[in-house]
């Protein structure tokens, strides 16, 4: 993949990390873990972070905290999280997370190649937004430098003839 950035499990009863770490392994990609909304935050502000599978509701910190925590940061606000639930279908939940710009809800137990798909998209997708943010943010610098000459270390852009060449004019 050449990025180091894990996909992020949390969940508070360890069967369940299990479970998902499982259903995950085929990807190749490198998991973490954490078992509380506390651990999760630290782990993702630490940075390398590609996405985050978390569960809703933990003791402490709940999972729609820790989202709505990220959500208000400029590093984190685009990592991609699914959240899982095991209390079944709730409109409230629902509308909350997908208010908070969640990719998806998933209910437990979750299908295994249904999670591995949607993780897959979402991971890949994020680390090749990231890739284009990165390459937007030099071709910036790039430009600036090459704008400003006087500037140490800038390249001086280069110069093209400009003169229209015409064909030859015949002279017979």
């Amino acid at each position: 993949m050449g990025s180091d950035a894990k996909i992020l499990i949390v969940d508070d009863h360890e069967d369940t990390l299990y479970a998902l770490e499982s259903a995950l392994a085929p990807l190749g990609y490198d998991l973490g873990r954490a078992t509380s909304g506390d651990e999760a935050l630290k782990q993702v502000l630490r940075g390398q972070v590609g996405l985050l599978l978390l569960d809703v509701r933990m003791p402490g910190v709940s999972g729609l905290d820790v989202v709505r925590y990220l959500r208000r940061l400029e590093q984190t606000q685009h990592i991609p999280v699914v959240l899982l639930t095991g209390y079944g279908p709730d409109h409230e939940l629902t509308s909350t997370a997908f208010e908070l710009g969640v990719a998806d809800l998933l209910m437990k137990p979750v299908d295994p190649w249904a999670l591995r798909t949607k993780i897959r998209y979402l991971y890949d997708a994020h680390q090749r937004h990231q890739a284009l943010e990165r390459e937007v943010r030099e071709l910036r610098a790039l430009i600036e430098s090459e704008a400003q000459p006087d500037k140490p270390g800038a390249r001086l852009p280069v110069q093209r003839d400009r003169r229209v060449s015409t064909p030859a004019q015949d002279r017979t």
